[in-house]
């Protein structure tokens, strides 16, 4: 889902619509809607968010329909999300170890060192705490620079999020490894 939604939005999307953008694609349901619980945005450290929900709209990726008193209710307007796999329950499921992923980060991490542990934690191999990945496709998932990147990874190595990491022998090729804490099965 990160891939698609690094292929739908515009790469100067902020990190905070990312991660709304990614729980609103995960919980989307058959007639193209997502009801997002406010307890998931102070899971993520969002608070109201306004700015992410904004560019949102602006990307035209999706509409509010009601802010309520439990959650946020919106209709995404790009219907090809609808043909995303895999089934709904499925992606629930997947929109669950997403949020848990993501709030791995530290306490007072911002949202991009939540994205970019998510999207880390998205390229381990099930069962393992390390994995590589052409830089390029970290960044295009994040929306974010190589420098950004490199930045954001060492404050999550002096935040203990990341044991390690590097640039493989490959060329742009990144490897890390995750600390036992931010792993989620």
């Amino acid at each position: 889902m990160l891939n698609y939604l690094a292929a739908v939005l515009p790469a100067d999307v902020g990190a905070d619509a990312r991660l709304i953008a990614l729980q609103c694609a995960l919980r989307v349901n058959d007639v193209a809607q997502s009801k997002l619980p406010y307890g998931v945005l102070r899971g993520l450290r969002l608070g109201a968010a306004a700015e992410g929900w904004h560019e949102l709209t602006q990307a035209e990726w999706l509409r509010p329909l009601a802010f309520g008193k439990r959650a946020v209710e919106v209709r995404m307007v790009d219907i090809a999300l609808l043909a995303q796999h895999p089934a709904r329950p499925d992606r629930l499921q997947a929109a669950d170890w997403a949020l848990r992923t993501a709030c791995r980060a530290r306490p007072g991490s911002d949202s991009l060192s939540m994205l970019v542990t998510l999207c880390l934690a998205s390229h381990c191999p099930p069962g393992e705490h390390g994995g590589t990945a052409e830089a390029e496709h970290i960044t295009r998932e994040c929306g974010i620079s190589l420098h950004a990147l490199h930045g954001t990874l060492d404050h999550l190595r002096r935040t203990h999020v990341l044991k390690d990491w590097g640039e493989d022998q490959v060329p742009d090729d990144l490897r890390w490894t995750l600390t036992q804490s931010a792993v989620i099965a």
